[in-house]
């Protein structure tokens, strides 16, 4: 019977329906034969009652038998195909544990086991090269499922139909074969499994974008976190220099002032030792006088001659006094001598620290220098710029220049080119030999034409004016600061925080806060913006002038 088999082509044994050897044969009329299952629930499926094959229908479902002798063929087929199976498998065990453990070898390989070029869905089983071959050519096997070969390949068929899981039901979410979107499955919405794999592939590349997204977005913020601690040790180091060298200082000078303290203590003690040392010779010298006296009473009371006694009776007398001495008082005592000089100390220390905080913001201020120059574009006619756009004073007559929307008009101002909307900056103006000047920043939305606008807050102007040489203001809402100044500014230097809405003006000689608008809300852009004012008759005439700003690290 075996050699039978053997002449027997392999697709004589597989049903045309679930492409697989025979299950209980049948014949239909037709001549056809079919598994028992198979051809059933193909027509219970199924309106029509017809030949898989042929088409030829039926009014009524023909009386189906098992057909024997196809019966005992296809299990003696099974069997020398298991047999085969079996023996390649033990022949081959000891070779494949030589192989590496994720590889998928061939399940026909008898000798040496070669790497499968493909698994088979309907057969269960994976082919090299050369035993793939019969696929290629038998026209059952050519319908069966190719796919990369896979280990487990049980798991890809329906235990229910045992047909391969080829397709995709969408609704239930689950692999399905052939038979499951025809019976259960039947009104889901069911797309191939390359279909799915598709469109998941394409859901996972975004998906994945999307992490990769979310991971560079992530290491940049770490970068970022990073970044912010290094500047904030860097911060950290220059508060920590300037409170040392703020703090030192006026150890220094409360030292200094010590030391004068105890000096003028050590002074008044010298002077009471001193005093108290005249009193003490004057005294001993009275007591020296007065044991003199006492020798010469006690040799008198010891006189026998009666002339020679009355005739000294002049020592009976005690001798006046020099000074009472009963009223004579050490002053010592040193109660408020501390008032005065810790008065002093305390105006001295406020003084100092002002001056102190003032050197050590300019030191950290500039260290945010910017470089303006001023715009011409943006000047009144009658301001007369330098070539370098570093310096502007107010000429006599209005130049025959250029129309511009960004030009003012209504007052001697000029903004600068550069325009600041976030971050912080700072710029410093000469101001020295001038009786009359407005600076500050402006917003870039400020009125430039028609009628004058004072330079206030809410129009846009943080500024600070000296007006008739000794006027210093404020330029605040709905009227002036006016600032008393220990000295008049040469160089003014201007800070801006844009986030934290501070504008602060500096005398830098001196060097000493002048002013400082805080919770300024800044909706726009700011420029500086400089305002040399009339000339007057030339007392004024001298320019405002951008200075460099000399960095101190």
């Amino acid at each position: 019977m075996a050699s039978a088999i053997s002449l027997l082509s392999e697709d004589q044994f597989l049903c045309s329906i679930c492409l697989d050897v025979f299950t209980d044969p049948v014949t239909i009329p037709c001549g056809h034969n079919f598994c028992k299952s198979c051809i059933t629930e193909h027509w219970d499926t199924n309106d029509q009652h017809q030949c898989p094959l042929c088409k030829e229908q039926y009014e009524k479902i023909p009386h189906l038998r098992v057909n024997t002798f196809i019966s005992e063929m296809a299990a003696q087929f099974k069997q020398s195909v298991s047999r085969e199976t079996i023996t390649s498998t033990i022949r081959s065990s000891s070779e494949e544990q030589h192989t590496d453990p994720g590889e998928v070898l061939c399940d026909f390989c008898t000798d040496t086991k070669l790497r499968a070029l493909k698994s088979c869905l309907d057969c269960l089983v994976s082919y090299c090269e050369a035993h793939l071959e019969p696929h290629h050519r038998i026209p059952g096997l050519k319908r069966h499922m190719l796919i990369n070969p896979v280990k487990n390949l049980e798991s890809r068929v329906c235990k229910k139909h045992n047909r391969p899981l080829e397709q995709f039901c969408r609704t239930d979410q689950i692999c399905v074969c052939q038979f499951c979107s025809e019976s259960e499955h039947k009104l889901h919405h069911i797309v191939s499994l390359k279909e799915e794999y598709e469109e998941k592939k394409a859901e996972l590349g975004k998906t994945e974008a999307e992490v990769q997204r979310m991971i560079q977005e992530r290491e940049l913020k770490i970068k970022q976190i990073k970044q912010s601690v290094t500047l904030s040790r860097e911060d950290a180091d220059r508060e920590t220099a300037k409170s040392v060298e703020v703090f030192t200082a006026l150890m220094q000078s409360v030292e200094r002032r010590m030391a004068q303290v105890i000096d003028m203590i050590d002074e008044k003690h010298k002077q009471t030792e001193e005093l108290a040392e005249g009193l003490i010779k004057e005294l001993e010298e009275e007591i020296s006088e007065l044991m003199k006296r006492s020798t010469e009473l006690e040799q008198l009371s010891r006189s026998e001659d009666h002339f020679q006694f009355l005739q000294n009776n002049f020592t009976l007398k005690v001798p006046p006094p020099t000074k009472h001495w009963t009223k004579v008082k050490i002053p010592f005592s040193y109660d408020g001598i501390l008032g005065t000089p810790l008065a002093e100390l305390e105006e001295t220390l406020s003084r100092e620290m002002k001056v102190l905080c003032a050197e050590a913001e300019l030191k950290k201020y500039r260290q945010y220098s910017v470089d303006v120059t001023l715009d011409p574009e943006t000047a009144h006619p009658k301001l007369i710029l330098s070539a370098d756009g570093k310096q502007v004073y107010h000429g006599n007559t209005s130049q025959y220049i250029r129309d511009s929307p960004k030009r003012i008009s209504s007052y001697f101002g000029v903004l600068g080119k550069q325009s600041f909307s976030s971050g912080r900056f700072y710029f410093e103006v000469q101001v020295k030999d001038k009786t009359d000047w407005v600076l500050g920043v402006a917003s870039e939305s400020i009125h430039r034409t028609g009628s004058f606008l004072e330079f206030w807050p809410q129009n846009g102007f943080w500024t600070i004016s000296l007006k008739d040489g000794y006027e210093y203001k404020a330029l605040v809402n709905f009227g002036p600061i006016y600032l008393s100044l220990k000295s008049k500014p040469q160089k003014v230097g201007v800070f801006v925080d844009y986030e934290a809405g501070l504008v602060s003006f500096y005398d830098v000689d001196a060097p000493a806060l002048i002013y400082a608008f805080t919770d300024c809300y800044f909706a726009k852009k700011i420029y500086p913006i400089l305002n040399p004012r009339n000339n007057n008759a030339g007392t004024n005439s001298t320019p405002l002038i951008i200075s460099p700003v000399t960095r101190t690290d």
